[in-house]
């Protein structure tokens, strides 16, 4: 069975996936997938440096996510460009690695499952969910960035309650990591319980 994990920016989906990690679940995060598939030397990174110019790579041949981020924010053609690229490698790279994963169920984590067609490879859908103020609060502490920065991201993602909508499973993380721990175990308690009844 696969688990589908999302939440908005700083709602917790980390420590969610930590947890279940720490109870032995498989845990594929997207975001780390779309990290490897333009690592130096692999041949879409080789694609974007001939469609975007070499400027678009740091000193040492990486990738300069800012300058790239930049050149698709205010350009959708070149946006679409680079997601028709990636989004196929991504796809085949998630499934491999799910098709692999040894534990009683997988997770994907993917702050983008529910707008994009990541949930369509999903089973069960989780929702990690806290406030806004909460949301903004937590991301700015983690990543210093900006009120502007985490209201874009806040507004590119799924409204909150369109999001919660769509949850099989909602993990309300408004307290602390105790709290939180509790209401993940749970979770595995359920998921694991429907794996027996499959069998």
């Amino acid at each position: 069975m696969i688990v589908g994990l999302t939440g908005g920016i700083g709602s917790g989906k980390s420590a969610v996936s930590a947890q279940l990690k720490a109870l032995g679940i498989s845990v594929v995060d997207a975001d780390q997938v779309a990290r490897d598939v333009v690592l130096l030397g692999s041949p879409a990174l080789d694609s974007i440096a001939k469609h975007f110019g070499s400027q678009i790579l740091l000193q040492n041949g990486a990738l300069n996510r800012a300058a790239l981020r930049q050149k698709i924010f205010s350009d959708k053609a070149q946006r679409q460009w680079l997601e028709s690229l990636l989004h196929p490698l991504i796809g085949a790279e998630i499934d491999e690695q799910l098709a692999a994963a040894p534990s009683v169920y997988v997770v994907l984590e993917s702050p983008l499952l529910l707008e994009t067609s990541q949930h369509k490879s999903t089973d069960f859908v989780v929702v990690v969910d806290a406030s806004e103020t909460l949301q903004r609060q937590r991301a700015s502490e983690r990543d210093g960035n900006t009120v502007v920065q985490i209201d874009a991201i806040i507004d590119s993602q799924m409204a909150r309650q369109e999001r919660l909508d769509k949850a099989h499973w909602v993990l309300d993380n408004q307290h602390d990591l105790n709290h939180l721990s509790e209401q993940v175990l749970l979770l595995h308690h359920h998921l694991c319980h429907m794996m027996e009844n499959q069998l």
